[in-house]
């Protein structure tokens, strides 16, 4: 393949919307995982206290979500149709449960009667965004199916699968996974030992769901099975899987030794791992099993006007984000609670 333009430039874009998804899962992950871990706490002042640990920081997550849809949209078109014809519900879901979410976080600090209607928004809005997003990953790895021009062939229902149901619940208890180390690492008292007491059976139930997926992918018979288990692939790839069962065996150790900082960044790691085994077993498709980068990409001249707008407002993004991560690091206190 030459390595023109029309070559390099998908490849730099499939990189970048990898990069925007990955710190979207990353940093509203656990704030998704806060909603969901909402019921297990005491009273309302323990939620109030675990909600303000993510107040500071929590409204730009979304802009990496934008970031990786936009980019898809301007610069891979023909994936974005084949996604989101065929993704209809679920993506739909997700923004729905994102906006619940997002309105019941502000609205349960000024509300007094109804604030028990907007935790339940929070925590529903939060599980339900999650799940969505589960469905959507399970659904690109078992495929979606293309018609000989490369358009959506699949129904809205498509998607309606035991597989893609047990990503669903997989990424809800990883996220609560992420939620639960978060608090450790951001509480005290009596909030973080609940924390605490989550974090053993929730980093269970994702080592446990990351065997199942893993155990059910040679029944799927996808490009990226073949991708992880043909010759020589297995032995270039192997480093991934040993590595991840590392940090696992870290993370459940660190947990055992109620580290506080180490269960975060090793459950974050346990992501990144994750999710750089599904872009190694999807390259070169954008979308499985046959659309190709190359085959969905945009006109050079389009995915290089957007790859300019791309290298300015990425490295602000990024400023801000670590800005802001800086300035509020520390424990969270009772007198903290955003009001």
């Amino acid at each position: 393949m030459n390595l023109d333009v029309s070559t390099v430039l998908p490849v730099i874009w499939f990189a970048i919307i990898g990069f925007g998804v990955m710190m979207y899962v990353l940093l509203d992950g656990f704030v998704l995982g806060i909603g969901a871990l909402s019921p297990f706490v005491d009273d309302e002042h323990q939620r109030s206290l675990m909600m303000s640990t993510a107040t500071p920081i929590w409204d730009g997550n979304e802009t990496w979500l934008v970031l990786g849809a936009a980019g898809l949209y301007a610069c891979f078109p023909k994936a974005y149709g084949v996604i989101l014809s065929t993704l209809y519900l679920p993506v739909l879901m997700m923004l729905v449960a994102l906006v619940f979410r997002g309105v019941a976080f502000e609205f349960r600090f000024k509300a007094h009667a109804t604030r028990h209607i907007w935790d339940v928004a929070f925590a529903a809005g939060s599980i339900l965004a999650a799940f969505s997003q589960g469905v959507i990953l399970g659904a690109l790895v078992n495929g979606l199916p293309l018609t000989h021009g490369g358009g959506p062939a699949g129904g809205v229902l498509d998607w309606y699968r035991p597989f893609c149901l047990l990503t669903g619940v997989a990424v809800v208890c990883g996220y609560a996974l992420l939620g639960a180390t978060w608090l450790v690492l951001k509480t005290e008292g009596r909030l973080q030992a609940i924390a605490f007491d989550l974090t053993r059976p929730l980093a269970v139930g994702v080592i446990v769901f990351m065997l199942l997926v893993s155990a059910w992918l040679p029944f799927l018979q996808t490009h990226l099975m073949h991708r992880w288990f043909d010759w020589p692939n297995l032995l270039y790839l192997s480093p991934v899987p040993v590595v991840t069962a590392v940090v696992a065996m870290a993370l459940w150790r660190a947990i055992v030794r109620k580290r506080e900082v180490a269960p975060f960044v090793l459950a974050m790691a346990l992501f990144v791992l994750g999710f750089i085994g599904l872009a190694l077993g999807l390259w070169p498709n954008i979308v499985p099993p046959d659309l190709s980068i190359w085959d969905a990409a945009a006109p050079p001249s389009s995915q290089g006007f957007t790859l300019v707008g791309a290298a300015i407002m990425i490295p602000v993004v990024l400023v801000y984000t670590v800005f802001s991560y800086r300035i509020f690091r520390g424990k969270v206190q009772a007198e903290d609670s955003y009001h």
